[in-house]
């Protein structure tokens, strides 16, 4: 299975691969020059961690899949200080400089969602961060933890 290295984690703690996993999760590839990502695939990421982070992994990569292949040293502090300073984010954040995970998993584009069932199998893939892919990924995270997002907000 293709996966971060604990060294591409630029953010967070190491998150293991999906096998490992004895609860669902949700990783989100994303790109700092993808508009769609930084408006709402970020925020939205962080709002499903304050509902169901307790109950289900959550993390996002930075990915070049799609976007400019740049070195390690022109995008990672960059990604450090938008993940630590800027936006606060509360998840692990990995880096895919090559983009060979985001290949590995088909993603379409940025952001792209991966959700996986513990034990690894990819159970949904969903493109994009609009309404429609926020309501199907808010109504996978309930069914997964058996309530809304409502009662944790």
């Amino acid at each position: 299975m293709e996966w971060p290295a604990p060294t591409d984690f630029v953010h967070g703690d190491p998150v293991p691969p999906p096998q490992a996993w004895t609860r669902p999760g949700l990783v989100m590839t994303f790109n700092l020059e993808c508009p769609g990502c930084v408006s709402r695939g970020i925020p939205f990421l962080k709002r499903l961690y304050a509902e169901f982070g307790d109950a289900v992994h959550l993390l996002a990569v930075h990915t070049s899949h799609g976007h400019r292949n740049l070195p390690r040293e022109d995008v990672e502090p960059t990604l450090k200080k938008f993940a630590q300073d800027y936006a606060k984010l509360p998840f692990p954040v990995a880096l895919d400089l090559s983009g060979t995970f985001a290949r590995h998993w088909h993603t379409e584009g940025t952001p792209h969602w991966l959700a996986f069932a513990p034990g690894g199998d990819l159970i949904r893939s969903v493109y994009g961060s609009q309404d429609n892919a926020q309501t199907r990924l808010q109504y996978l995270l309930e069914e997964w933890t058996g309530r809304t997002g409502e009662e944790q907000a």
